[in-house]
C-alpha cells in the first residue's frame, strides 16, 4: 500500500513542478491538486488558490487534526543551471523548483491523507489543506480558508526538516526604519548626514541582546538586511531608509519586542505586520509524545512557516532539507518522500487522544 502511495506522490510532485506557482499565482497547481484528489474519489474544496479535503467518515464528536503544507514557490534564482520547471530524476534526486520547499512534504502529506481517507475506525478526523501564499506570508493563504475548515484541535505542518520535528518556531517581524537629517553640500560643513545617524541605530541592532532567552528557541535575532540613502555624490543625504529582519521567540510578544526596539533607537520604526507570531506546542502533547515513541529528534526552528498563522498547537515536520530551500537547482531525494510518508503515518498511528 505504501509503495503505491509513494509512486503516486512522486508522480504528483512531478506534475506540480512543471506548473509555475509563484505566490499569488498558484491557480495552476491548485487545479492539479483538485484533479489529483478527485481522481482518487475525494471531493475537494477550493477557496482562491487554497484546496482542502476531509476524511470520508468525518465525525463532529471527534477531534480534528489538520495536515497542511503549501504549493506556492519563490521565483528561481540566477544560479540555476537546470530548467526549474523540468521535473527530472537523476542520481536519486528529483530536481525542480519547489521540489524540496515544500513539494516533497506536500505530496507526502497528501499521500498520508489518502492512506486514512476511508478508514472508519479513527479516533480523530483529518483535514488536508494545501495552502497558497506561504512564501510571502500573504493574507490569501491559510488565514483566508481557516474559517472554512472544521474546528481544528492541532496541526502538522509539512516543511523540509529531514523528518525531524520542530516543536517551536520563531515569529517574524519586518521593520521599515528611517532616519531623517538635513541636506547640504558635501564639500562644506553643511547638513546633517542621515546615514551617520542611521549607523548608530544599526550598530544597536547588531549588538543588542534581548535579556529573556527561550528554552526552546534560544535568543532573538535581529538582522539589518536592506539599506538605501542618497541621490548623488555631492549631496549630504537627508534621509536613510533600512530594513530589519527580527526573529522573535516565545519569550516576547511581537508588541513587547517592538516596544523595546522603539525605546532604544532614534529612527522611526514601522512594522510591516504583527501577524507572524512565534509558535510552540507543549512537551506532553500527543504529537510530541508520538514523536518520542518514534525516537524522532525535536528542536526549535529559526525559520517561519504557516505555523505562525495557525491559531492552534502545531508542529513542523517533513521530508527534505531546509538548507536546500530557495537554492539553485533545488531537489529532493526520491527516497526522502517515501520516508516522509512512512513517518507521517507512524506519527498518526501512535497518537493517543
Amino acid at each position: 500500500m505504501h509503495k503505491k502511495l509513494f509512486k503516486n506522490a512522486v508522480n504528483l510532485l512531478q506534475d506540480l513542478i512543471v506548473v509555475p506557482s509563484y505566490s499569488k499565482d498558484e491557480g495552476g497547481t491548485a487545479s492539479v491538486i483538485v484533479d489529483f484528489f478527485e481522481k482518487h474519489g475525494v471531493l475537494a474544496n477550493r477557496k482562491g488558490n487554497n484546496v482542502w479535503v476531509i476524511n470520508k467518515y468525518f465525525d463532529t464528536s471527534k477531534p480534528t487534526i489538520l495536515l497542511n503544507s503549501h504549493h506556492d514557490t519563490v521565483k528561481p534564482n540566477a544560479g540555476y543551471t537546470r530548467d526549474p520547471f523540468k521535473a527530472e530524476i537523476a542520481d536519486s534526486k528529483l530536481f525542480g523548483l519547489g521540489s524540496n520547499d515544500a513539494g516533497g512534504p506536500l505530496v507526502a502529506l497528501m499521500a498520508t491523507f489518502l492512506h486514512y481517507y476511508d478508514r472508519n475506525d479513527l479516533n480523530y478526523n483529518l483535514v488536508m489543506a494545501a495552502s497558497a501564499e506561504e512564501e510571502i506570508s500573504g493574507t490569501g493563504g491559510i488565514e483566508s480558508m481557516w474559517t472554512s475548515l472544521s474546528s481544528v484541535e492541532f496541526a502538522i505542518v509539512g516543511e523540509p526538516t529531514l523528518c525531524e520535528m520542530a516543536t517551536a518556531e520563531k515569529g517574524l517581524m519586518v521593520l521599515d526604519c528611517i532616519t531623517k537629517g538635513k541636506p547640504g553640500h558635501a564639500a562644506r560643513e553643511e547638513g546633517i548626514n542621515a546615514i551617520y545617524l542611521a549607523l548608530k541605530d544599526i550598530e544597536w541592532f547588531r549588538t543588542f541582546r534581548f535579556p529573556k532567552i527561550s528554552d526552546t528557541l534560544g535568543e532573538m535575532k535581529m538582522s539589518v538586511t536592506i539599506i538605501n540613502s542618497g541621490t548623488q555624490h555631492n549631496v549630504v543625504p537627508p534621509e536613510c531608509k533600512y530594513t530589519v529582519d527580527v526573529r522573535v521567540t516565545d519569550a516576547y510578544t511581537l508588541e513587547e519586542a517592538l516596544s523595546v526596539i522603539q525605546s532604544n533607537v532614534a529612527s522611526e520604526v514601522t512594522p510591516r505586520s504583527l501577524r507572524m507570531r512565534s509558535s510552540g506546542i507543549a512537551s506532553d502533547h500527543p504529537l510530541v509524545q508520538s514523536a518520542k515513541k518514534l525516537k524522532l529528534k525535536t528542536y526549535g526552528s529559526p525559520t517561519t512557516s504557516d505555523q505562525a498563522l495557525i491559531p492552534v498547537p502545531s508542529v513542523k515536520i517533513g521530508p527534505g532539507d531546509s538548507a536546500r530551500s530557495h537554492s539553485a537547482d533545488e531537489f529532493i531525494y526520491v527516497d526522502e518522500i517515501e520516508k516522509g510518508i512512512e513517518v507521517y503515518i507512524k506519527l498518526l498511528n501512535n497518537i493517543i487522544l
